[in-house]
């Protein structure tokens, strides 16, 4: 039988062939790569300046180009309707008509009355160059006629406020008389809008005022219509900035030739800036690490190192980098998971292998 020393002594040597063995292990592991860490499969770009457009985006309502409410002007019974709802309407044609017999009887009254005033004066006006009648009296009498004159005038006024009619060309709205009632010069009769042009009201930031010019292109969407794009553009800014807001309003307009866009409509809007030059890079190669932003930069011994970055807009899955790398720098774009500072890289294929590595210079057959 072994003695206690005897065992003790076949127990250390398997600890050391078992550390020998772990070892190999580890060394086979590391070699070819520095540090013994192996290159880590990475997909790399180079950053270069590109065209951008910023962005403002904001919300706004659907107004029709033009826009009315129709009433009457008097009180009066409704006698024809000359619409139905929904139809269109050409400037100046004629929608309703009321009922206007006592105002037709007083305009005979005030034409009778104005043709006897005519009369008299143009007969005075003979005694008068015969100096027959005063002047005076003549005076008199030419005032009497125009004032006989301007009653025909206010009664055949007060006839055409019995005719409602379009004062542009549009869409009427739903009707909301019928012959034979009774209308005040509150009561609605419909709606008529000029919707072949909409117009979008919505406020941008007064930091951004500078940037914003009459033209600047606009896009819209509304829930109405999703994975539709309205496209307009800047027709005007206001030219006062909300102190309270600190904004300032800017007016779009939009073709809406097939009728699409109605007056009340909420829309998401896109107010898009002066194309400008600007570093932008995939967005799934900024790392973030609790309120700071950085990119894996490679150097020139295809090692990596964080970088530091300030972000600008994202948008569509690319960010603009405002600073912390420069134009011809090497950044990693996909497998930043996967590393640490100092840590080799591969470039990876599109199949996740590894690309050849160059042949050396005067070693290319």
């Amino acid at each position: 039988m072994l003695s206690g020393s005897g065992w003790r002594a076949i127990t250390v040597a398997a600890a050391l062939l078992l550390l020998s063995a772990c070892g190999d292990k580890n060394a086979q592991a590391g070699g070819g790569g520095q540090g013994g860490d192996r290159p880590v499969l990475v997909t790399t770009q180079t950053v270069q300046p590109s065209s951008w457009n910023d962005s403002l985006e904001a919300l706004g309502t659907a107004k029709a180009n033009e826009s009315v409410t129709l009433t009457a002007k008097v009180s009066e019974i409704v006698q024809d309707v000359h619409f139905e709802s929904g139809q269109d309407v050409r400037a100046g044609q004629t929608l309703v008509t009321l009922r206007g017999d006592a105002a037709q009887a007083s305009l005979v009254q005030a034409e009778a009355t104005y043709a006897e005033a005519q009369r008299l004066y143009n007969r005075q006006q003979e005694l008068a160059q015969q100096q027959l009648v005063a002047r005076s009296t003549l005076d008199t009498q030419l005032a009497l006629r125009d004032a006989a004159a301007a009653r025909v005038a206010q009664m055949k006024a007060d006839i055409g406020d019995r005719s409602v009619r379009a004062p542009f060309a549009g869409v009427l709205g739903i009707r909301q008389v019928s012959p034979g009632s009774l209308i005040t010069p509150t009561t609605v009769i419909a709606t008529l809008d000029d919707i072949s042009r909409m117009y979008v009201d919505f406020q941008v930031p007064e930091a951004a005022l500078a940037t914003i010019h009459p033209g600047d292109a606009v896009s819209a969407v509304t829930a109405a219509y999703p994975g539709r794009k309205f496209e307009g553009k800047v027709e005007t800014i206001d030219a006062r900035v909300d102190p309270a807001t600190r904004a300032v309003t800017v007016r779009a307009t939009f073709d809406n030739p097939d009728r699409a866009l109605r007056p009340g409509l909420l829309l998401d809007v896109n107010l898009f800036r002066p194309s400008r030059q600007a570093l932008v890079i995939p967005e799934i190669a900024v790392v973030q690490v609790g309120r700071d932003s950085f990119v894996y930069r490679v150097k020139p011994d295809n090692t990596v190192e964080q970088a530091k970055v300030s972000t600008g807009v994202r948008r569509e899955g690319v960010v603009e980098i405002l600073e912390g790398v420069k134009a011809g720098d090497r950044i990693v774009i996909d497998g930043t998971g996967k590393l640490r500072p100092g840590a080799p890289i591969t470039e990876g294929r599109e199949d996740g292998t590894a690309k050849p590595a160059a042949a050396p210079a005067g070693k290319q057959g």
